[in-house]
């Protein structure tokens, strides 16, 4: 018995209004639309940027969408010269170095410009919906054409764009393509929405650390909750005096179980045995070392993370909040990767209030990290539902014994 590819140009879901309509069309990418690389060689050089003027679009912008911000801008007489690279409402911008095949589409009141060599312009045909073919070239199984046709290690480029237009497509109606990118623009508001309000709870938890923290040097917060505006100042008192930091160890003579290991960069896997069982705050001892962890429970770190245990009048969430507050990069103790001691980080001196103020701020912080890990877990939902329905909105090509 073989396999043979079968193409079916029907999706597994429909809208009602299609469900009795033709077979989408095959067409290659190319065919869909007008490709422009950025310019190569001396047309971009440093020495010919300005202050302000026509903006030049990098490959952040295909990432992040952000057209607000540029690092770079041209005279009028150079933005003449390379024309042809300039965008308008509705291309669509495609990062071809680097982080490979992300799209964005220029926004009606973008800034006049012209486009790196980062990136790839796309003018769509007029007969075709522009968000529809975006929204098909996200599709994960493009997204692995895409990088098919690129080159490098870490730092990916594109071979060839001719290459890139043989890739195919499938395409239904105009009408079906107005709706699916209807359905799909919908999810994607919510997403933004939802990415807004995450950000905005992410700025109100800065902001409350900032108040409810005394600032470098003094020692009473500009914020403090009634019940304890005419208490004492806060204690400063070296780490060492509240705290017993652990190191970590190694894990690969431990067997495959359901205790959690971590290191610098997070969760690792999974183990029999546990080093540590109890609230910890941890702190990267080599590599990521500005990103404080909160583990409860029974877990193992590795020899990349030290982990906190033996707390003195202090408590191990309330330790957490101290270790956010740290710019534990100045501490930094390396010039290549960044590396911590206990040494350094048991002489770092830290403001404390009570163990009852201590309760009612780190009630106030952990309350508001619910909301914001509730708000992210709804952005991932999102995400998830949107690239369900993107793997049921589209023809895929099956495979059968033959």
């Amino acid at each position: 018995m073989s396999k043979a590819k079968i193409k079916t140009l029907v999706p597994e879901l429909r809208f009602p209004e299609f469900r009795d309509a033709e077979e989408w069309e095959e067409k290659q990418f190319g065919e869909t639309c007008k490709f422009i690389r950025g310019p190569f060689g001396g047309s971009l050089k440093k020495e010919m940027f300005v202050k302000d003027g026509y903006a030049v679009y990098e490959q952040s912008h295909a990432i992040h969408q952000n057209y607000d911000s540029f690092r770079y801008y041209i005279t009028k007489e150079k933005f003449n010269e390379l024309k042809r690279f300039s965008v308008y409402p509705n291309d669509i911008i495609m990062s071809c170095s680097g982080t490979m095949g992300k799209f964005s589409i220029i926004p009606d009141k973008a800034k006049s410009g012209v486009i790196n060599q980062a990136l790839l312009k796309l003018t769509v045909n007029p007969e075709l919906n522009i968000n529809f073919i975006k929204t098909t070239m996200e599709l994960s199984s493009n997204q692995e054409k895409l990088l098919s046709q690129s080159a490098g290690g870490a730092i990916k480029n594109i071979v060839s764009v001719s290459q890139i237009k043989e890739i195919g497509l499938y395409i239904p109606p105009l009408s079906e393509q107005q709706k699916i990118a209807d359905c799909l623009s919908s999810i994607d508001e919510l997403i933004v929405a939802h990415t807004q309000k995450y950000e905005a709870l992410k700025a109100h938890k800065k902001g409350l650390m900032q108040q409810l923290f005394p600032a470098k040097g003094e020692t009473v917060p500009k914020l403090r909750f009634s019940e304890f505006q005419n208490s004492m100042a806060w204690a400063i008192k070296p780490l060492s005096s509240l705290l017993t930091i652990g190191n970590g160890k190694d894990y690969k003579h431990l067997s495959s179980g359901n205790i959690p290991v971590y290191g610098s960069g997070g969760y690792m896997l999974s183990v029999d045995k546990h080093l540590y069982d109890g609230e910890s705050a941890c702190i990267g001892r080599k590599g990521t070392i500005n990103k404080p962890m909160f583990l409860s429970g029974k877990f193992w770190t590795v020899d990349t993370l030290f982990y906190t245990h033996s707390f003195k009048d202090c408590s191990p969430k309330f330790v957490y909040l101290i270790f956010q507050n740290i710019n534990w990069l100045s501490h930094n103790e390396a010039g290549g990767v960044p590396s911590l001691s206990k040494t350094n980080i048991n002489r770092v001196e830290v403001a404390t209030p009570s163990p009852a103020e201590q309760n009612r701020i780190v009630e106030c912080i952990f309350s508001t990290d619910d909301l914001i890990n509730t708000q992210s877990q709804k952005i991932e939902s999102l995400k998830t539902h949107k690239k369900g329905l993107m793997q049921q909105l589209f023809p895929v090509v099956d495979e059968v014994n033959t």
